[in-house]
């Protein structure tokens, strides 16, 4: 597990893959509830056909709707492999080497009514972009991003060189 990141003010932080073992929660927009007992949570697992998003089923319902019984949407979640034995091989969509996309999990799916937080808890490999939020960005740089690495026994994150202000 990786220490903290260290985080700049005014800056927003968003990932594109998260290594084995992640754990990420969905939560359900303003207006929107969870089913009763639903759980939001998502992991990170390795599988025969490579890191895959472990999810079970849950609904965000509109919380207004409750008595009529609105439709809801019941979202499977398990990601499945893109070929199955003796299909042609899927295309790569990205320039990653086949050992990196069987160690990282590809950004979660976007569900309808919910949105996704970043993991409380981070693993090596994990990098992390962040990105001036608009009106801070007066000095460069006004993106960058920190990855979590293993430097001689010590887990830690590199240099983040950020500065988001709005000062003029």
């Amino acid at each position: 597990v990786c220490p903290p990141p260290s985080t700049s003010k005014f800056a927003d932080v968003t990932a594109e893959m998260y290594p084995l073992q992640t754990k990420l929660y969905y939560e359900c927009d303003p207006g929107y509830d969870r089913e009763a007992g639903a759980y939001l949570g998502i992991q990170c697992t390795s599988e025969q056909q490579g890191a895959v998003w472990k999810h079970t089923l849950f609904k965000c319902f509109d919380k207004k709707n409750l008595s009529s019984m609105a439709p809801t949407m019941d979202l499977e979640l398990t990601q499945k492999p893109e070929g199955e034995p003796g299909s042609p091989a899927p295309q790569k969509h990205e320039d990653l080497s086949e050992s990196k996309q069987k160690d990282f999990c590809g950004p979660p799916k976007t569900i309808p009514h919910a949105s996704i937080r970043l993991p409380q808890q981070h693993y090596v490999g994990q990098v992390l972009h962040f990105k001036c939020q608009t009106g801070y960005d007066k000095r460069p740089p006004t993106f960058g991003s920190t990855t979590c690495k293993e430097v001689n026994g010590e887990i830690m994150w590199t240099p983040l060189d950020l500065r988001c202000t709005n000062d003029s």
